[in-house]
């Protein structure tokens, strides 16, 4: 779940990303990139090994539904821990989001579709990633990034095409507009989505 500071960012955002064309290229590697992308990508290393292992915990000791219970609540902790630890915005978003808080921006929605693209072009959904620079209407620059997220294998038992009656169950109590399911093993399940006002 995306910290509550991410989705006050994103609003104050809105009117200058409608000012900015939406993403339409690959952000190319560099050797040396800029330090925000460095930080960016050990976010995002640190918040995906740290939900995943707390998933595997979760579910060796009660199966998909206590995974569902780390997502539900304890995701968000993780994200708003790292954002502080980083200074650094840190959450995850999805074009079919389980939870209306991790609702889509424009401009990640923007490179949400640009990501479904280029993995339909071919490219490694695991290597998907973007970044750009980005003016808000009173002139403060902000650093976004977004990494794709591949459904992995351990997502399937809460985000697949065929759920355990358990897990519907506890998916309609705690998501009654849930709309990421009928995910398969590869496929673009969302991304992180990090944030960071410039001097």
């Amino acid at each position: 779940m995306r910290p509550a500071l991410i989705l006050t960012l994103s609003a104050a955002l809105t009117v200058g990303i409608a000012l900015t064309s939406p993403p339409s290229v690959a952000a190319k590697p560099s050797p040396n990139p800029p330090p925000e992308i460095t930080v960016s990508r050990v976010a995002v290393q640190k918040f995906g090994a740290t939900l995943k292992e707390a998933l595997q915990q979760a579910m060796q000791s009660g199966g998909a539904v206590n995974g569902i219970a780390v997502c539900h609540d304890k995701a968000e902790q993780i994200a708003t821990d790292l954002s502080q630890h980083l200074g650094i915005l840190v959450g995850r978003t999805s074009l079919k989001i389980r939870n209306p808080a991790n609702a889509p921006d424009n401009w990640e929605q923007a490179v949400l579709k640009q990501f479904d693209a280029r993995k339909a072009q071919g490219e490694p959904v695991d290597k998907l990633e973007f970044f750009a620079v980005i003016d808000d209407d009173q002139g403060q620059k902000t650093f976004r990034y977004m990494k794709a997220i591949p459904t992995a294998a351990l997502c399937l038992g809460c985000h697949g095409e065929h759920l355990t009656p358990e897990v519907d169950a506890k998916l309609k109590e705690l998501y009654p507009s849930d709309a990421a399911r009928g995910f398969r093993e590869g496929d673009l399940r969302g991304a992180f989505t990090l944030a960071k006002p410039l001097p």
